[in-house]
């Protein structure tokens, strides 16, 4: 029996051990690649992250592809931007990461993802459940190769980035894939790179690889001021998502990354798109406005940004969890290794350091992402029931949850995630007072559900 809450809205994803196990992943490689075979594919990509589970659910994931007649590439341990590079860069039919991400040591999931590394929708995953639970798989004997796609991933790398001077850069890894990677090829492009946590272990004994929780990027804040470094980076633990602190050690949120990448891009495309998710500050959608671009948000989740960005030709975009997307002479694919290369370059070219260009944002006040716990069975009720009641009071996007627009120019946002068992909220504001006000409107909306925990 499959647990149907793995099949997730863009990957799939749960407890090792009890809903994931090499079983369940023999069913789900098979079900991947009886998609990739009905769609005309034969040859795929597969990698996997550092978690002491990885590899041997990568084994029963391999064979799983094999048995439905699909021929595997095993890419080794990689970041899973690496993942999307192999499969868009070979032209290859598909590919898979094996990888927890940035969840808990005792979590592991797998991304996959189409030729070009197109995401798969919410339906063609939930298709992929279908065809596991009734066992409806071609058949065949695929091949298996072996090839890193390292060098590669390097040389393209350092094509698109020349940082002006050589920067110091702390790099901490959180002990995860990126530690394999990041240091190496920051070096390339130029950088003096001091690692920390760099060493490979999927038990992550120092901190969780997350750098959108404040927590875990403690240790790099100190190494920053410590090495007196122009800046420090942070990877989650497959090196898709990004954190940033400038010399100082102050940490910046994603949103405010986006803006200097999007000014970046904006006085080279001038008028262009730039998309980002529900959760981000007013402040880039003004910057946006004001540097001559056109700013699109849409729903939080790197697919559904993927395909907006590919559906509206969109060169870049970015979420608060700290997803940054490429599609200037790249592949539309999210990226925290070129994330970082990216700002690299953006404060290697400034004349004054990351904190000075991070001051001239305009900044509101804005809570961090609040979590309410919520069983996954009832979160989206909640949230659709919720905006129901909210756009009768207010101006309320709907676009994924309720993003309630407050007299004065405050927002809240309620919404489902995709991902875990709560509810995302977050708050922004000119002042801590108005943050307060709006909290109480939406705090008391959720009292009525007994079974969702408020943030504290």
């Amino acid at each position: 029996m499959l647990n149907p809450h793995i099949f997730r809205a863009y990957d799939v994803r749960g407890l090792v051990g009890t809903d994931i196990t090499p079983d369940v992943f023999l069913q789900v490689g098979a079900a991947y690649g009886t998609l990739v075979r009905r769609k005309g594919g034969r040859r795929v990509a597969v990698g996997q992250d550092n978690r002491l589970s990885s590899t041997e659910l990568k084994a029963a994931f391999v064979n799983g592809v094999r048995v439905a007649g699909v021929d595997v590439v095993d890419i080794g341990q990689v970041p899973t931007p690496m993942l999307y590079f192999a499969t868009a860069h070979w032209k290859l039919d598909g590919g898979a990461n094996i990888t927890g991400s940035h969840n808990p040591v005792e979590y592991n999931g797998v991304k996959m993802v189409h030729a070009g590394a197109l995401p798969l929708t919410e339906d063609e995953i939930q298709h992929l459940r279908k065809l596991a639970e009734s066992g409806d798989f071609e058949r065949g004997e695929g091949g298996l190769d072996r090839l890193s796609p390292r060098d590669d991933y390097f040389d393209t790398v350092s094509r698109l980035v020349r940082p002006a001077r050589r920067l110091r850069v702390v790099v901490d890894a959180g002990n995860g894939v990126a530690g394999l990677y990041a240091p190496a090829l920051l070096r390339r492009i130029g950088c003096d790179v001091v690692e920390l946590h760099c060493e490979s272990d999927g038990r992550f004994p120092n901190h969780l690889p997350d750098p959108e929780d404040e927590k875990n990027v403690v240790d790099l804040q100190a190494k920053v001021v410590e090495a007196r470094a122009d800046l420090g980076v942070a990877y989650d633990g497959d090196a898709d998502r990004v954190g940033v602190i400038d010399e100082r050690g102050e940490r910046h949120e994603a949103d405010l990354l986006l803006i200097l990448l999007a000014r970046d891009l904006l006085a080279r495309h001038p008028g262009e798109k730039i998309v980002f998710d529900v959760k981000s500050s007013q402040s880039l959608v003004a910057d946006i406005e004001q540097h001559g671009g056109v700013p699109v948000m849409w729903k939080t989740g790197h697919s559904h940004l993927k395909r907006k960005m590919r559906e509206d030709r969109i060169l870049l975009g970015g979420e608060v969890s700290g997803h940054m997307f490429f599609a200037e002479n790249y592949y539309g694919v999210d990226d925290g290794i070129l994330a970082s290369c990216k700002i690299i370059e953006v404060v290697a070219r400034a004349a004054e350091p990351a904190s000075r260009l991070f001051a001239a944002v305009p900044h509101l006040r804005a809570t961090p992402e609040l979590k309410a716990p919520c069983p996954d069975g009832e979160k989206f009720r909640v949230v659709e029931e919720l905006t129901r009641e909210l756009k009768q009071r207010y101006e309320t996007i709907d676009i994924d949850g309720a993003r309630v627009l407050f007299p004065g120019g405050g927002w809240g946002l309620v919404r489902a995630s995709n991902t875990n068992p709560y509810l995302t909220l977050r708050f922004e504001a000119r002042t801590d007072a108005e943050i307060a006000a709006m909290k109480r409107v939406i705090y008391d909306a959720l009292r009525r559900y007994p079974f969702v925990t408020l943030p504290d």
